[in-house]
């Protein structure tokens, strides 16, 4: 088990950065790690970032993962969202189980004491990836199948991004507090995320890039619009998106992802669209 905390980094720090420097503050490798519960904890809108992989026994947050965020237990004034990118995992809280197969998400309320991760088959184990942020007032858990989350079709192949935004964590799909997560798949010959770039000053935004065979990798284009930096990102590693930063990349193949964003709002649309010409 290894708990991180990443501080928040201003633009005109960041834009002093060489490339180590970018990475050790934005990029989070090692997350899914088969047996362990692994957990970053941001100070961007204090969005935690976790990877759950279990084997023969269940994974459970601990009295670190409380201490992390002064409470009781990790999730007494927290929300959760997660989604399962492995095989099929079996959740417990507070007593009810959860079966998850893949592509499959929860959401759990604040107050949830106590929260173990499980897999059917330790074999073929689930990977879940898992956002916790602060929440003000409790909402129902809920499983929610890939079949039951928003699709909404994007882009072009002429474009290279034809993609499908499952939105699972969204307010056309159920209530929550701030967290709003979802998934992100590109179809076979297109490499372009989230283009064209945007920002949102009022909420940050996190991804996880996944289904990258072990020679590819996506280039993350970050930073001001007027000053881009990127980071080279490989299979299931995560990066942090600070509210001051585009979000966008190409991968040597097509890939999936799994986004999230906490802040201000839970507007989908409200972005700060860059035209293609502005980005340097």
């Amino acid at each position: 088990m290894s708990i991180e905390t990443r501080h928040a980094i201003h633009w005109r720090e960041a834009e002093t950065f060489n490339t180590e420097a970018l990475r050790q503050n934005f990029l989070v490798p090692g997350l899914l790690v088969p047996g362990a519960l692994n957990v970053t904890y941001t100070h961007y809108d204090r969005l935690m970032l976790a990877g759950a992989v279990p084997l023969g026994e269940p994974l459970a947050f601990t009295e670190a993962h409380a201490r992390l965020v002064g409470s009781e237990h990790h999730l007494a004034r927290r929300e959760l969202g997660l989604v399962n990118i492995g095989g099929p995992g079996r959740i417990t809280a507070d007593g009810t189980t959860f079966d998850l197969g893949f592509q499959d998400a929860l959401y759990l309320g604040s107050g949830t004491a106590d929260v173990t991760f499980a897999s059917v088959d330790p074999a073929n184990p689930a990977k879940f990836y898992i956002n916790t942020a602060p929440a003000h007032a409790r909402h129902p858990a809920r499983h929610i199948t890939k079949e039951a989350a928003k699709a909404v079709p994007l882009g072009s192949q002429e474009t290279a991004n034809k993609r499908t935004i499952f939105q699972y964590l969204h307010p056309d799909v159920l209530p929550t507090c701030q967290l709003v997560m979802g998934l992100t798949r590109l179809e076979s010959g297109n490499v372009w995320n989230t283009m064209p770039a945007h920002t949102h000053d009022r909420r940050m935004e996190a991804y996880l890039y996944f289904e990258l065979p072990a020679n590819a990798f996506t280039v993350h284009l970050m930073g001001r619009p007027e000053a881009t930096r990127h980071l080279v990102v490989r299979n299931e590693e995560a990066i942090v998106s600070p509210p001051w930063s585009i979000h966008c990349g190409a991968g040597t193949t097509s890939y999936a992802f799994i986004w999230s964003m906490a802040g201000d709002n839970q507007a989908f649309t409200d972005m700060d669209m860059i035209a293609m010409q502005d980005l340097r």
